[in-house]
């Protein structure tokens, strides 16, 4: 998500002194040290990088420093850190504050249905994404646009609010108050909810799949085990909820309104497959369910 704006930065005329990312983790099948795409992008453009495990190493970094800006940093910063840039600091959140504080603020949107998104530039403060705006960039969400897909438009859009927001500061433009009678909670995703319930109609059922693809994931239960599954459009018949029907080689799931089709399925320990490829396998049985 900080690639797109690193990238600005660092071909603008401000002076992109370090960035700090966090520390490496453990990653892949053998579990070794992985750094983080940030650090990764430091190193090939010769950036210094800090990889503090706490937040009280950030602090002494800032001495010098006339901003600080974070991009899903993941880490609740404390006052003391970001009061101790010259000009504070800036946050890149993606979402049109006030809606969609929190965590999840893409993936919240696409389950909500909205018909729009966007990114916002704001000064921090102590609460969780409350400070002033500086700036704010709009996007129009298609009907079957992912988190995965939202998350590359939005950090591009972010780019131009971020410098727009650095020449307010450098002009001396005050950012401006948020309502926080307008405010909702994108509160982080957990796996369990992941989980679909096929007595929903489908609208909803589409668009929780679209807000956890890829990650964590939208599931059913098969024969007992866990399936994930994305890429969902309507079909024109009405099935039991639950209730798998093949037509014409698509899988079909029945809804508490009209069918599903069903694009890829994940089984456990597999590769994402076409649904096509997965009837292959599954050799269904008349009257079988998923849930």
């Amino acid at each position: 998500m900080a690639i797109p704006t690193l990238n600005a930065l660092l071909d603008s005329e401000h002076n992109l002194s370090f960035v700090i990312t966090q520390p490496d983790r453990p990653a892949g099948r053998g579990l070794n040290l992985q750094e983080s795409e940030v650090a990764q992008w430091a190193s090939v453009h010769s950036v210094s990088t800090f990889k503090p495990e706490s937040t009280a190493e950030i602090f002494p970094l800032l001495a010098d420093v006339d901003v600080l800006l974070t991009i899903g940093y993941g880490v609740l910063l404390p006052l003391e850190v970001i009061s101790a840039p010259k000009f504070g600091s800036l946050n890149l959140h993606f979402s049109l504050l006030p809606r969609w504080r929190g965590a999840a603020p893409v993936q919240r949107a696409i389950e909500a249905g909205d018909a729009i998104s966007g990114v916002t530039v704001f000064a921090l403060d102590e609460g969780m994404d409350t400070g002033p705006i500086y700036s704010i960039k709009r996007f129009a969400l298609d009907s079957d646009i992912t988190s995965d897909e939202l998350f590359t438009e939005l950090a591009e859009l972010g780019v131009e609010a971020v410098l727009e927001a650095l020449a307010d500061i450098e002009s001396g433009k005050k950012p401006t108050p948020q309502n926080n009678t307008d405010a909702t909670r994108a509160f982080k995703l957990k796996k369990s909810e992941g989980q679909i319930d096929w007595n929903s109609d489908a609208q909803s059922i589409i668009s929780k799949v679209r807000a956890f693809t890829s990650n964590p994931g939208a599931w059913t239960t098969f024969r007992g085990g866990p399936l994930k599954i994305d890429s969902l459009t309507l079909a024109e018949e009405k099935v039991q909820p639950g209730l798998i029907s093949v037509r014409n080689r698509e899988l079909i799931v029945g809804t508490g309104s009209t069918a599903v089709v069903i694009g890829f399925c994940t089984p456990s320990g597999k590769q994402r497959m076409a649904s096509q490829n997965w009837l292959n396998g599954a050799r269904l049985q008349p009257g079988e369910k998923f849930g």
